[in-house]
């Protein structure tokens, strides 16, 4: 079965749990202070757009896009639940947030990520879909531990 995405208002409980897991993911594999991703609120607001993935009825994962300037997007809030993983979730997310970038006449899209094994999975994800290691952007700190990645569309 296919995997669908859908732009989501974060209402109902079972999206909600997903957030609360992807929150408490990247707060125990990044130390501490260096947790970049955006709680439920701050996914409703005006600037970012969030999508759930569905096979069925089944929740499988999530992903956001947030407005940088008129040109340009980051990636927020990628998250595939566990039972899914390696079934197509993440790339069917990215997808969306890639076209609905391009839709929007962006140019680039952005991403900050962690280091070490957690996160090995999403480098491959945006390398393989033509991200490059880039340097940082917006608000955010380089650290030892976080990585930057660009794309140009």
């Amino acid at each position: 079965m296919r995997i669908q995405t859908r732009i989501d208002d974060l209402s109902s409980r079972e999206v909600q749990a997903l957030v609360a897991e992807h929150l408490a993911g990247m707060h125990g594999n990044s130390p501490p202070g260096h947790v970049n991703a955006l709680a439920l609120e701050a996914l409703r607001r005006p600037d970012v757009t969030f999508w759930s993935a569905w096979r069925g009825t089944d929740l499988c994962g999530c992903g956001a896009l947030k407005e940088l300037d008129a040109s340009s997007g980051e990636i927020k809030s990628m998250r595939t639940r566990a039972g899914f993983l390696r079934q197509g979730v993440a790339q069917a997310v990215l997808d969306e947030i890639i076209r609905t970038a391009r839709e929007r006449g962006y140019s680039r899209l952005c991403l900050e990520t962690g280091t070490g094994a957690a996160f090995t999975a999403a480098h491959a994800l945006y390398l393989r879909n033509g991200f490059e290691w880039g340097n940082q952007f917006g608000t955010y700190e380089a650290t030892d531990f976080n990585r930057f990645m660009t794309r140009a569309l």
